[in-house]
């Protein structure tokens, strides 16, 4: 059985699965941490959004980081 398959096989994770994965975070992390840990990661998604945006928006008016470095030929 590949991974594809496997998980397809099982899906997403239940409630009765999500908490045991919250429970074992708590005790591996502490819970004086988790809350920086959560707001780390809320910090690193909204970046990575914002990436992608920025990405979308250069790829639509045509810029193209190949052109940064060359001299103007105008």
């Amino acid at each position: 059985m590949n991974t594809l398959s496997g998980l397809l096989l099982f899906g997403m994770p239940g409630p009765l699965e999500l908490i045991v994965i919250l429970l074992i975070v708590l005790l591996v992390v502490g819970p004086k941490r988790l809350p920086e840990l959560m707001r780390s990661i809320g910090k690193s998604i909204q970046s990575f959004k914002k990436g992608m945006k920025e990405g979308d928006d250069e790829n639509a008016s045509g810029h193209t980081p190949e052109n940064d470095n060359k001299p103007y030929s105008g």
